[in-house]
């Protein structure tokens, strides 16, 4: 990197932090602050604990918005005054150093772009994910269980919570069925994205020919709605079919049919549950995913009809990404169309940046 080319990043980067502080507002979030504040001195605020903890989330998550933008904001201008400052001096030292911060700079500032995008009614909730083979049986199967591992080892890297909901293991390997809840902050927000079909491209462990195949699977996300999201489902809406619990064998295999299967049938949207020896529990648990997805499913209609696209252009049955091994190492998503060749890496969870390259090429 050369002065030129540093002084328009630094350009690109002032002009993208005056447009995220036309969004973020910095000074209302101060006042905001300010306002909660005055409120948690006042002894009765207290009394409500369901409304005192929503304002203190509020309060959390807007202290850490304000530090976010202070820090971005505070990097961008100092790089500024030091640029023209070693370039007066001729201090070629502060520059090349200068030219070395300028990546660490600029993802900061992306970060931030990020966060502010992860500002929908919903964004900030615990994610529902369920994934499911395509078809090709034990292929699409491992594949199934690959994307649940992903999805695991991301939120461990996070520090995020998994409640497992569904689990069905492959006769041979791969799972059939998963469902889980990812919680933490924006959990849904990141994950929202990955919703469509998965296909991996590779050289299969299973053919002893070792010839290449093609499996797919479909990952659905909805974010974990509260219980007061006005969304009415009726016994005559839904179908309930009640099956055993799949179980590792012998003495673990659940003899009583606790399992729960939810069809709600104007939709034809199935969720399952098997997570609890209590039938009762998991009914509990596949309502609360049901109307998870029922709200995701709106939610999509309304934006199809805002795009003006059919309903049948909506939903899970696009391929938004492939993952191939063989003949070389390559993740890309059709939506940012950015290459990605730690293939083994995003496996293995670190898909941070694949995300947020999809998050930013759907804003613009």
């Amino acid at each position: 990197m050369d002065a030129y080319e540093y002084s328009e990043l630094l350009k690109s980067l002032s002009i993208k932090m005056d447009n995220i502080k036309n969004i973020v507002k910095p000074d209302a979030l101060q006042q905001r602050l300010d306002d909660i504040e005055t409120m948690q001195q006042d002894q009765d605020f207290w009394n409500d604990a369901a409304y005192a903890g929503k304002i203190s989330q509020e309060k959390t998550k807007t202290e850490r918005i304000l530090a976010t933008y202070d820090n971005a904001n505070d990097a961008v201008r100092e790089a500024e005054e030091y640029f023209e400052l070693s370039k007066s001096e001729e201090d070629t030292e502060t520059l090349e150093m200068l030219y070395d911060d300028a990546p660490s700079l600029q993802e900061n500032t992306n970060a931030l772009e990020v966060q502010m995008m992860l500002s929908g009614e919903h964004d900030g909730s615990n994610a529902i994910v369920s994934i499911h083979p395509g078809a090709g049986g034990t292929e699409s199967q491992d594949w199934a269980a690959m994307l649940y591992r992903m999805y695991l080892r991301w939120a461990e890297r996070h520090g995020f919570k998994v409640e497992g909901l569904d689990y069905q293991a492959g006769e041979e390997a791969g799972i059939k069925d998963a469902s889980f809840i990812i919680k933490g902050e924006n959990a849904y927000g990141y994950l929202k994205v990955e919703n469509g079909i998965h296909r991996l491209v590779r050289i299969s462990p299973f053919d002893s020919n070792a010839k290449r195949h093609t499996s797919f699977s479909s990952v659905m996300v909805s974010p974990e709605v509260d219980d007061d999201i006005d969304i009415v489902i009726e016994d005559k809406d839904i179908r309930i079919d009640t099956y055993r619990a799949s179980g590792a064998g012998g003495q673990h295999v659940n003899k009583t049919e606790s399992a729960i299967r939810l069809t709600h049938i104007e939709t034809n949207i199935v969720v399952q549950c098997q997570n609890d020896r209590s039938q009762h529990k998991n009914k509990a648990a596949a309502m609360k995913m049901l109307k998870s997805r029922l709200y995701e499913y709106e939610m999509a209609k309304k934006q199809a009809a805002l795009d003006g696209v059919e309903k049948s252009d909506i939903g899970w049955g696009h391929q938004i990404r492939s993952y191939v091994m063989q003949p070389y190492q390559q993740v890309k998503d059709t939506r940012s169309n950015i290459p990605y060749s730690n293939v083994d890496g995003i496996l293995d969870g670190d898909i941070d940046k694949l995300l947020e390259g999809v998050l930013i090429a759907q804003a613009k």
